[in-house]
């Protein structure tokens, strides 16, 4: 077998990572750099477009250093992207027109306020796009961009602005300003794209103010999106040749392309992500319905819900309240626990995510008896996950009618052995755990190299084991939980 290596970089919220993937699929090698995240007194919170580009450079650089291997043997490159944060550019001199809007920040809330005053406004971003209304969303940032960066108006009347989110910001410049394209994932995300007629919508880019020859070119994921030397440092330029949003790059890498299949993000916030095949469902359980990608020429559509807090719960618990030392404790600790202590955590400390959507509520424990200690509390905080995590896929199950019976899951977090025998047990469903990290950046490293021709569809995910985790609950005890559970959602909202 002839060696060849995959280039797959992950450009993320944190920071961007290079990972070196052999042609079996198994990863050789990783580098990361961090960049600046740029939080003002307002709370923005933004970031440095030529920073992330240099660093996405470095990475890649230094990964083949790192690996030791021939750069010559390098066949192609995919790229993963934090998804949502937007970039404004001249496409004419490639300079930013000011830092990225980073997909956290909501400075652009009063412009959506603006926009909703039209009561038809809402139903027709939905309609069209699978997204409410928000400024968590691209075209709202954009909007902001063009009313608040200085020369926006001269930049569009002489047809050199470009807006785009950061995949597009690094193919153009990785391509020398040749290539301003983005894939279907990202541009789902946008609230800009017409998820149905699979193009940018007119009526919504009116409605934002967007000009249509301002955003990049659609393009299939497994699509080239240009050639790139890497700024000179390759003799033979690759094809990029694989782009999706981060948690789409997820999905696929971990072989969710059927539909019913799901994977859980675990991190700070989490999210879940349901293939529903080649048709959209427009949820009527508060989830958000987004192209999973468009791949062999034919789109896939997802369901995908976000929460706030998970991990964070737990960051909360050692930072501020000082009940741990170190994340490491928590799988013991919850473990030690009385098991039948029915104190509940709903961490909704800036409102609560999926399927709920209450932004005007705050966290609450319930339940807590006088023999509800510190591990008890611990254990309540790891449960809170499973819990919200379970409240999603229930409302996938009712949207779609899709039999659930695994879920693939990876973040931190999932190696607390407690948290993920309980997610298996309180969704009644298996969980599988990947011997890999990188879930992300291996999904469109194996689109990349599938696009290529170089890896076999089926057999590359054979680099990649699981740890399975089956249900042990009793249907009893389990039903028992939940109805504690939800009865400390209807207390936190009142009902």
């Amino acid at each position: 077998m002839k060696t060849f290596y995959i280039l797959g970089v992950d450009q993320s919220t944190q920071g961007t990572k290079a990972v070196l993937f052999d042609e079996t699929g198994k990863r050789v090698e990783r580098c990361d750099l961090p960049h600046k995240q740029i939080i003002n007194n307002k709370n923005w919170v933004s970031h440095d477009p030529e920073e992330i580009y240099r660093n996405v450079v470095a990475v890649c650089r230094h990964v083949i250093e790192k690996a030791g291997i021939d750069k010559n043997q390098i066949a192609c490159m995919g790229i993963d992207n934090q998804r949502e944060t937007t970039v404004g550019w001249d496409r004419k001199t490639g300079q930013p027109v000011g830092n990225a809007i980073v997909w956290q920040c909501s400075r652009a809330k009063d412009l959506c306020n603006r926009i909703s005053m039209d009561s038809t406004a809402g139903d027709e971003i939905y309609r069209k796009t699978g997204l409410k209304l928000s400024p968590y969303y691209p075209a709202a940032k954009m909007a902001w961009m063009i009313e608040h960066f200085p020369g926006m108006k001269e930049k569009i009347k002489s047809h050199t602005l470009a807006l785009g989110t950061v995949d597009s910001w690094v193919i153009y410049k990785l391509t020398h300003g040749i290539s301003f394209k983005t894939d279907y994932s990202n541009a789902s995300r946008t609230q800009l794209f017409n998820i149905r007629e699979l193009t940018w919508d007119k009526g919504l880019c009116h409605r934002f103010g967007i000009p249509e020859d301002t955003l990049p070119e659609v393009c299939d994921s497994d699509s080239v999106f240009g050639n790139t030397d890497l700024e000179g440092y390759l003799e033979r330029p690759i094809p990029i040749c694989g782009v999706l949003g981060d948690s789409h790059g997820a999905l696929f890498g971990h072989n969710c392309r059927n539909e019913g299949d799901i994977k859980a993000t675990y991190g700070t916030g989490s999210s879940v992500m349901l293939n529903t095949g080649f048709e959209p469902f427009f949820s009527k359980q508060g989830l958000s319905t987004s192209l999973a990608w468009k791949v062999n020429g034919k789109v896939s559509y997802v369901l995908e819900g976000n929460i706030n807090y998970t991990g964070a719960v737990m960051s909360w618990l050692k930072d501020k309240l000082g009940m741990l030392q170190s994340t490491s404790e928590i799988s013991r600790l919850s473990s030690e626990a009385d098991p039948n202590d029915q104190t509940y955590i709903v961490p909704a400390f800036s409102g609560l995510g999926a399927p709920w959507w209450r932004d005007d509520t705050r966290a609450a424990i319930t339940g807590i008896s006088r023999m509800t200690g510190r591990k008890e509390i611990i254990k309540a905080a790891s449960e809170c996950s499973a819990y919200q995590i379970n409240d999603i896929i229930e409302a996938m199950r009712k949207d779609t009618s899709l039999n659930i019976s695994q879920m693939c899951v990876d973040g931190g977090p999932t190696r607390d052995k407690y948290l993920m025998q309980f997610q298996s047990n309180i969704t009644d469903i298996g969980v599988r755990i990947p011997n890999a990290e990188e879930l992300s950046v291996i999904g469109t490293a194996y689109l990349a190299g599938i696009s290529a021709g170089l890896y076999d569809e089926n057999n590359v995910y054979n680099a990649i084991s699981y740890n399975l985790y089956h249900p042990k609950m009793d249907s009893n005890v389990r039903e028992e939980k939940i109805f504690g559970w939800n009865k400390a959602i209807k207390m936190l909202l009142g009902e």
